[in-house]
C-alpha cells in the first residue's frame, strides 16, 4: 500500500511559506498590513493566495513521487556500497541529478 502525503498538511505548509513571503515582502516594501490572508477590496498585493484543491493533490502526489524516488536511488547507492541501510551521505550523492531531474 503505497502512502500519501496529508492535503491538509501540505496546504497548511504552502500557507506558512506564503505567509512568510507576505511578510518578507512587507517587511521590503514598507507596507502597513499585517494580515496576509486579506480581506475583501483589499489590493491584489496582499489578497490570501488560494489553494486548488487539485492542484494540493497534485503537489501531494508530486512529493509522494520525489521521495519515492530518492529513496530507490539512495538504496541502489547503498547496495552498491554494500550496505542495508541508507545513509545522509548516501541522499547526498543522488540529489544534485535528482533535483535536476525533476
Amino acid at each position: 500500500m503505497e502512502e500519501n502525503f496529508d492535503p491538509d498538511l501540505i496546504h497548511a505548509i504552502f500557507k506558512l511559506v506564503w505567509r512568510r513571503k507576505f511578510l518578507e515582502r512587507e517587511k521590503n516594501d514598507g507596507i502597513d498590513t499585517l494580515d496576509p490572508e486579506g480581506a475583501t477590496g483589499t489590493s491584489k498585493k496582499v489578497r490570501p493566495t488560494p489553494a486548488n484543491a487539485t492542484a494540493v493533490k497534485l503537489s501531494c502526489e508530486l512529493l509522494r513521487i520525489f521521495v519515492t524516488e530518492a529513496i530507490q536511488r539512495s538504496a541502489a547507492i547503498a547496495e552498491v556500497e554494500g550496505l542495508s541501510q541508507i545513509e545522509g551521505t548516501h541522499l547526498e550523492r543522488i540529489l544534485p541529478q535528482l533535483l535536476l531531474d525533476f
